[in-house]
């Protein structure tokens, strides 16, 4: 049956909706959420009054994230141990991939309050006309300039400083695994920068690392315990790209885990595990 004008003109708006919810939230789950509120609303609408669906969606979508943002942000302050984002694998979208957004900028992300974040997201990455975005998030056009501008500014550092191959990436970050299961500390001494950081997020629901770990003498030791402990354990179960970083999945101790680095001048600079099932339950494993 064909889909009626209103509902397809939301559908052509959807895959974009979803994935500007998502970089709001990090969220998988709380994106969708916000997209199907967007199209109630949507459907209740005197929609003969609307002359450009796309920037009233946006619109609409951007303010139901920042009532989000709100809570969400209440709950992190008590979430057990480190927060990350839920995991994007790919293959997505080409407009997700596009967005030229890491998994490390998703993390410097949080440091912004939510207009911020909103403001850098819709000008910056969506290219909202900065009036728009105004509009949006009901601010003057100087202030949703220098919210733009201080977000740019706190992300700067963590924008993507160059590209890696992807077999090159997909290569160090199964060495690197490897190196881990084995504890092999001369190859992690090898791979890792001297101030890699360690995040991982467990949710409080498997065993984790409550803080960053920095440095690469920590993190050697730290390996090499788990290898001695659970290196018969460790699984590896295929190479991925999240969020634009090389990575992989793998089982440790029968819980299932993604992997992902940050590579740069040819070393680790950070890595990002994911071991909270609540966050894992779309994945679709190799084979």
């Amino acid at each position: 049956m064909p889909l009626d004008p209103s509902t397809r003109s939301f559908e052509t708006q959807r895959p974009r909706l979803l994935r500007l919810a998502y970089r709001m939230l990090g969220s998988h789950s709380e994106a969708e959420d916000i997209v199907q509120e967007a199209w109630l609303r949507w459907h209740r609408s005197d929609r003969e009054t609307v002359k450009e669906p796309a920037a009233w969606l946006t619109r609409i979508v951007s303010r139901l994230c920042l009532d989000a943002m709100k809570s969400a942000r209440a709950r992190r302050e008590t979430y057990p141990g480190t927060w990350l984002p839920e995991p994007l694998i790919e293959p997505a979208d080409e407009e997700m991939r596009a967005d030229n957004i890491t998994l490390t900028l998703m993390v410097a992300l949080e440091r912004l309050s939510p207009l911020e974040r909103a403001a850098f997201l819709l000008h910056d990455v969506f290219n909202q006309p900065l009036d728009a975005v105004a509009a949006t998030l009901e601010r003057s056009p100087a202030a949703t300039r220098q919210l733009a501008a201080r977000a740019r500014a706190h992300v700067r550092i963590d924008q993507p400083r160059y590209e890696i191959a992807r077999e090159d990436g997909e290569a160090l970050a199964h060495a690197f695994f490897e190196a881990c299961r084995l504890g092999d500390t001369a190859a992690l001494g090898t791979m890792l920068a001297a101030d890699v950081t360690l995040r991982s997020d467990g949710g409080g629901k498997v065993l984790t690392f409550p803080n960053a770990i920095h440095g690469v003498e920590r993190l050697i030791r730290l390996y090499l315990g788990l290898s001695r402990k659970l290196g018969a354990r460790m699984e590896y179960l295929g190479p991925v790209v999240i969020d634009g970083l090389p990575g992989f999945l793998s089982r440790v101790d029968g819980h299932l885990q993604t992997t992902a680095v940050e590579i740069v001048e040819g070393r680790i600079a950070a890595i990002y595990i994911t071991r909270n099932p609540d966050k894992l339950t779309a994945l679709a494993l190799p084979g």
